[in-house]
């Protein structure tokens, strides 16, 4: 697997899509491996009893697709320096994730990458993630 240089990536990019279906073993699956055993994860009647329509997304795993759009990018030598994302909708069994990014600041040998992750109802999670890349050889 490659990993970027810093002289590959150019302000303003659009990194590709990744869209991620949501099955309900997805959601289980990952708030389970996250050891959340919170019931609106994966009891879908306890869940709608508390207001949701479906079993949904922890905030675990939606960080953990987060981090894996941009290093998936950028190669396993990428160095994550700070996150910050908000939680917007919830991302509910039976959806898709799509995630899009552009690259949005370059100062100091480290990139910003704004990144979006939508699902039907709109924004799921929206932030950013700085990381560095190696230089080129």
């Amino acid at each position: 697997m490659r990993t970027l240089t810093e002289d590959q990536v150019e302000l303003g990019s659009a990194l590709p899509e990744l869209s991620i279906d949501l099955t309900p073993t997805v959601v289980v699956s990952t708030a389970l491996a996250t050891m959340d055993f919170t019931p609106v994860h994966h009891d879908v009647e306890r869940a709608r009893a508390q207001g949701s329509k479906d079993i949904f997304l922890n905030i675990l795993t939606t960080m953990g697709l987060v981090e894996r759009y941009v290093t998936d990018w950028a190669g396993p030598a990428a160095i994550i320096r700070r996150i910050n994302v908000k939680l917007g909708v919830p991302a509910y069994a039976g959806d898709r994730l799509s995630f899009t990014g552009t690259i949005v600041s370059r100062a100091a040998g480290e990139l910003t990458v704004e990144v979006r992750g939508k699902v039907s109802l709109g924004d799921h999670a929206t932030g950013t993630i700085t990381l560095t890349l190696p230089t080129a050889p």
